[in-house]
């Protein structure tokens, strides 16, 4: 089971530029349902969207919520993000914990981030289901709230299906025989250039060639821009003789 994506939650927000690189961050991985809880300069916010950098939809989508028992009330499983809490005895998970028992769950889940000077109150922290802490440098604790959120989004798109932009851009290898024509066409331009001596090496200076070429998968369409640069040197060189 996938389950559904998890709601990201910001409590008492103070910027909204936080708010809105939040808002980037959670749409690069697949995220889009933003709910805030008394941001300190109410909502909406004009310096969100230029932060947001495009990410409009999760702006334009968040809901405003006077407490966070009211914004996380349809939830089931509710994740805080902090560091471990003296003052409360709770369970403790890593974000890839966290991020498979969200997808194993068949409610809604949300993850809670606190204001950025102070992090979560023990009272916010309280109403959720588990800690979820991110193991950082304990000589350095100093993760703003967007770079918290791309952290926990990141391990929830792990095991979401999400398309990978480059994965259109990559082409098929070219078939062995648009390979094998490409090695020749080059064979025939060094012999031509009388470029194989000493003779007795010729035999591993071809199979060098081949290891180079055959090395990086090459697609049809650059098989046939090697092959053309090969051509235009070739006749260039001809034309001078």
């Amino acid at each position: 089971m996938s389950g559904e994506p998890p709601i990201i939650v910001l409590v008492r927000p103070q910027l909204g530029q936080n708010i809105g690189k939040a808002a980037r961050a959670m749409l690069n991985f697949g995220l889009t349902e933003m709910r805030l809880v008394a941001p300190r300069d109410g909502w909406p916010n004009p310096d969100a969207g230029p932060a947001a950098s495009g990410a409009d939809i999760v702006l334009e989508g968040a809901k405003l919520f006077e407490t966070t028992a009211e914004a996380i009330a349809d939830c089931s499983l509710v994740y805080a993000s902090t560091v471990r809490r003296r003052d409360l005895v709770m369970p403790v998970v890593g974000p890839d914990e966290m991020a498979r028992e969200m997808r194993a769950t068949s409610g809604r889940s949300a993850i809670l981030f606190g204001p950025e000077r102070s992090g979560l109150e023990t009272e916010d922290v309280a109403l959720a289901s588990r800690i979820v802490t991110v193991p950082i440098n304990p000589e350095f604790g100093s993760l703003n709230l967007a770079q918290a959120v791309i952290l926990l989004a990141y391990e929830w798109s792990r095991g979401a299906d999400l398309a990978q932009p480059t994965a259109k851009e990559i082409e098929p290898p070219a078939a062995m025989a648009e390979l094998e024509g490409l090695i020749g066409q080059l064979e025939g331009a060094l012999r031509e250039a009388d470029y194989f001596h000493p003779p007795e090496r010729t035999s591993a200076t071809r199979a060098t060639i081949r290891t180079i070429l055959t090395k990086p998968l090459w697609s049809s369409r650059e098989i046939q821009a090697l092959r053309g640069i090969i051509r235009a040197l070739s006749t260039h060189r001809s034309s001078k003789n």
